[in-house]
């Protein structure tokens, strides 16, 4: 896919939500604090309480790149990827909640979810980088 074919570049005069480039950029960070956090947890003498509650506040950027992508027309090529990125955090969580043989995938999990949050972060600035050529 090539020029302005493309599904993430629809409309690229009308821009990028401020809170949609927000979030995804956001979101990746979060899920860094997340790793040291647990790494923290497991070696550093903190407890997991923090690493919990971490975990809740992530759901905000999921919850914004998702709804963005279904509500916002001109964001509908991120709807694949935004579901992706919902259905990995809601995956991390009831793997966090299932005990503890469920809880050895929930690294493997976090690793995906980071990387498909990287991939959301690409396409965003990609768009956004488009709509300046654009101009």
């Amino acid at each position: 896919m090539t020029g302005h074919d493309h599904d993430t570049f629809i409309d690229l005069s009308a821009g990028t939500p401020a809170l949609f480039t927000l979030a995804a950029r956001g979101l990746p960070v979060l899920l860094g604090l997340q790793f040291l956090l647990a790494g923290q947890a497991l070696f550093g003498g903190i407890g997991w309480g923090t690493h919990a509650s971490v975990g809740g506040l992530v759901m905000l950027p999921v919850a914004v790149l998702f709804g963005y992508s279904v509500l916002v027309p001109r964001l509908r090529g991120f709807a694949w990827w935004a579901g992706v990125v919902l259905v990995l955090y809601l995956g991390q969580v009831a793997l966090a909640a299932a005990g503890p043989a469920a809880l050895a995938f929930h690294p493997l999990n976090a690793a995906l979810l980071l990387a498909a949050s990287l991939i959301f972060l690409f396409k965003v600035e990609r768009r956004r980088g488009r709509h300046r050529i654009a101009d």
